[in-house]
């Protein structure tokens, strides 16, 4: 290998180890932007308070159980969104309320308004696990 497609390869490496440090942190506020979007009740002690307190993801645990019960009466939109970010907490939890709510692939998230397609790609770019 010469010297150029070396250098090619470390600055990638470099890139991905940038931003990987960075993710949790990142994912974190997407994370808790996507709270603010639903609104705290269904998230971590169900307050303004909490969600205003919260310093990592673990403060805003989803309450999947109250979720479970709540989807039901909510616009398809927010299903959807509510859905697909309880896949980010348990894939398979979150796989079964995506199928319930009609999701079938990535394209059916583009019903997402813009300010929550932000939210999730955030989210995916972050990932770094729960």
């Amino acid at each position: 290998m010469n010297t150029m497609n070396e250098q090619v390869i470390f600055d990638e490496i470099a890139r991905n180890e940038q931003h990987f440090s960075q993710a949790p942190h990142a994912f974190f506020h997407a994370w808790k932007r996507g709270v603010e979007l639903v609104g705290p009740g269904l998230f971590g002690n169900g307050s303004r308070e909490g969600l205003d307190l919260a310093v990592e993801k673990w403060d805003l645990c989803p309450n999947v159980a109250l979720i479970k019960k709540a989807i039901g009466v909510m616009s398809s939109g927010e299903k959807v969104f509510l859905a697909a970010l309880i896949s980010f907490y348990n894939a398979e939890t979150g796989g079964a309320l995506l199928k319930r709510v009609g999701v079938r692939g990535l394209s059916d998230l583009g019903g997402l308004d813009l300010e929550r397609r932000k939210v999730i790609a955030a989210l995916i770019l972050n990932y770094t696990g729960w």
